[in-house]
């Protein structure tokens, strides 16, 4: 299955606005709050650092959560009035964005990978963390021990969530299905449909069929549908490709009002889809940088990606000082609302 490749390239980026006061090293993981302009990055020189985004795009360093080593991960409570963030360090660090006030709050024998706030049962808030240790944990947070331990066959690489859906990635290209009404046990076990390894996940935010899109290292897509009536329904098409050379898919974005989706890739190119209609929403240039991590803001008015080293040639391919970056874009709404199949969007 193919997208329809209907845009042009966007002819420039030149509006989007760098935040000040970057990371010195590549950013792991973006994520907005789901309350308030407000944007954490968690990044390989150790913080997590969160801005304030006022109405004019300008934008003020508010605190930073320390790790003794590289922050691989971060992620917003649901009321957002807290920011988890996970690392190499082995330590989930949680900061209260309301008091200042910072604690350790879930801890592993190997660096954290991925972490999410989510909704267990009975309303319960829980912090979930993944780990290279191949153990999921489910922290309530007014408890010192995890109140679930998930053993995984593999590291954890990748997890998101979105309501109820919780989609785990391993290092096995197992993908793991949470129905967050009953996280002792996943709703579904998977082999991922593409055959090289997993890079990024994006749970269905607006869809009448729940689902998730997946993410490789082979520059390919798959929309993945979870309802046994649907799951005929899901398909994969390629992506971040220039000519011959392949890139990873790093970075997976759904809009929250629309359903359309982002992906980002170690080109240094943006797309905006639509998997209803199997179309390319609009196509922007190469930032002449790799992509490492897209996120929405609470109403899809702001989009925002990192630019920097990924590490998709390894160490010997890092150069220090080379540039590291968070921009934010103002998200036109044409480029992202849905379009009926066939309609191709105007130059």
């Amino acid at each position: 299955m193919s997208f329809g490749l209907g845009s042009t390239v966007a002819a420039t980026q030149n509006k989007d606005v760098e935040l000040p006061q970057p990371p010195s090293d590549s950013v792991s993981e973006l994520s907005f709050s789901p309350k308030a302009n407000y944007i954490a990055a968690s990044a390989w020189d150790n913080q997590t650092r969160i801005w304030e985004i006022g109405p004019n795009g300008q934008s003020i360093p508010k605190a930073a959560i320390q790790h003794e080593a590289p922050a691989l991960c971060v992620d917003w409570s649901l009321d957002g009035t807290k920011v988890l963030s996970g690392g190499c360090d082995k330590a989930g660090r949680m900061l209260d964005v309301t008091t200042g006030q910072q604690a350790q709050v879930a801890v592993h024998d190997a660096p954290i990978r991925s972490c999410r706030f989510v909704e267990g049962p009975g309303n319960a808030q829980l912090a979930v963390t993944g780990s290279w240790d191949k153990t999921v944990r489910f922290w309530d947070l007014r408890q010192q021990n995890p109140v679930h331990v998930y053993q995984l066959g593999e590291r954890c690489y990748v997890m998101d969530s979105s309501g109820p859906l919780l989609v785990i990635g391993s290092a096995d290209r197992k993908l793991h299905v949470f129905d967050m009404n009953n996280p002792s046990t996943p709703f579904r076990v998977i082999d991922s449909p593409l055959k090289f390894q997993t890079r990024s996940i994006g749970c269905f935010t607006v869809s009448s069929s729940p689902g998730f899109c997946v993410g490789s290292i082979e520059g390919r897509c798959q929309i993945q549908y979870i309802e046994e009536k649907q799951l005929s329904s899901s398909f994969s098409f390629k992506c971040h490709r220039v000519d011959k050379e392949v890139y990873s898919l790093n970075a997976i974005s759904f809009h929250p009002t629309f359903g359309t989706f982002s992906t980002a890739g170690s080109d240094g190119t943006i797309n905006f889809w639509d998997k209803e209609s199997k179309q390319r929403l609009k196509a922007f240039p190469s930032v002449g940088f790799p992509i490492t991590s897209t996120a929405f803001n609470a109403d899809g008015s702001i989009f925002a990606y990192s630019i920097g080293y990924d590490w998709h040639k390894g160490y010997q391919e890092h150069r220090p000082g080379s540039k590291v970056a968070i921009m934010l874009q103002s998200v036109n709404p044409n480029d992202i609302k849905p379009k009926p199949a066939g309609i191709k969007t105007k130059r």
